[in-house]
């Protein structure tokens, strides 16, 4: 992101260059592993990208808001007096829901001039939701001086997210972009918030993230779908065992399951979820040892639990995984965030990333008819301001 330009474009916008901005950035995310167990109040491993959400803003002294993105034809201006109300379809709603978490703790948003850049395409499942979410906590944070840590601003994003926006998601995205460490994931406990920062040595690998390009209609009423299944799963183990979550069982467990569930589907869906944790809690010893390889053996091992088990890939993701195996200089490969569609995440051989993309863009057109983009992110640091 040129920072000159981004500059211009807010003068452009909002005139008046005698009184500068105060740029933010916030990352996006890519899980590595560890899908659909943050809900499951369970283990995950996701990490912080450099690509992210930038915001310019600025205090005006008057009680107007004024929010406009380079990523869409799409301003709005509001009277700052007491809530804010969910705007129909927007992106406009992710900065609102945050506005109206930290009125309701009684810091008061005075009128503020907001240009927001993001470079995470939307709807891949890389968190741009969470980046604009976090980006606009931390900006609020420092201009009104509100004094709240980092953990505060994750729970009231997360917050705005499930109550404002309507989404019903877990803590891991809006975790990973808070929480961030540049060549380190984060291994996270989403039912207790215990964290940890673990070192990813890429060395002689690269990170690849490609997306599928396919748009994805079902996927908040699958992603619902999936999460009454794990709840009757838990509903159905209370005789087994009194537990609050899935992610309360582990591995040793797994024979006994059948017993209690009998609606086939439901017992894959609490199979995944055991399993998940415990490729997580062997992932993050692996990266400990070094042992790249194993670790991409676990990336494996996940997407094919998500394809029989859980049942949330399709034949794009797929396409993707399975001839991407089949390539050189391939450590591993994954669906990464909810499914049907979205992105994977590989780890390959940095001398083989070129034919990688090359090869497995010609043959994910060839059975799709779609054409995938593909990104080669560094692991970088959690939101927090930049010099402008």
């Amino acid at each position: 992101m040129n920072k000159r330009h981004f500059s211009e474009k807010f003068y452009e916008k909002y005139g008046n260059r005698n009184d500068r901005p105060v740029l933010f950035f916030s990352p996006g995310r890519v899980n590595l592993i560890g899908e659909h167990t943050d809900y499951n109040g369970g283990f995950v491993l996701p990490c912080a990208l450099n690509y992210g959400t930038y915001l310019l803003l600025r205090k005006t002294g008057s009680k107007l808001l004024r929010l406009s993105t380079l990523n869409f034809n799409e301003d709005e201006e509001l009277a700052v007096d007491g809530l804010f109300i969910k705007k129909a379809k927007s992106w406009i709603n992710y900065p609102l829901g945050v506005m109206n978490e930290f009125i309701k703790k009684g810091i008061d948003i005075s009128g503020l001039d907001l240009l927001y850049y993001g470079d995470v395409p939307n709807a891949a499942g890389l968190s741009s939701s969470a980046s604009i979410e976090m980006v606009t906590a931390v900006a609020l944070n420092e201009l009104f001086s509100a004094g709240l840590s980092t953990l505060e601003m994750v729970k009231m994003c997360q917050k705005a997210e499930n109550e404002f926006v309507g989404m019903n998601c877990g803590i891991m995205d809006q975790f990973a972009v808070g929480f961030g460490k540049k060549d380190h994931a984060i291994f996270l406990n989403c039912d207790t918030l215990d964290y940890e920062n673990v070192p990813v040595i890429l060395e002689e690998c690269s990170l690849i993230i490609t997306n599928t390009n396919k748009k994805r209609g079902l996927t908040d009423s699958k992603y619902n779908e999936r999460r009454s299944e794990c709840e009757k799963a838990v509903e159905l183990l209370q005789s087994y065992k009194a537990v609050r979550n899935l992610s309360e069982l582990n591995v040793t467990d797994l024979p006994h399951l059948p017993e209690y569930i009998h609606d086939p589907v439901v017992l894959k869906r609490a199979k995944h979820v055991i399993s998940e944790n415990d490729r997580v809690l062997e992932a993050v010893k692996v990266l400990k040892g070094n042992n790249l390889a194993r670790f991409g053996e676990l990336m494996n091992l996940s997407h094919d639990s998500l394809r029989d088990d859980y049942e949330v890939t399709g034949i794009e993701l797929d396409t993707l995984v399975y001839e991407g195996r089949k390539l050189p200089g391939v450590i591993g490969t994954r669906m990464t965030g909810a499914g049907f569609g979205g992105c994977t995440v590989s780890i390959v051989k940095t001398k083989d990333t070129k034919d990688f993309m090359a090869k497995l863009a010609r043959i994910y057109t060839e059975i799709t008819g779609l054409i995938p983009d593909f990104y080669q992110p560094a692991i970088g640091n959690g939101a927090g301001k930049l010099p402008c």
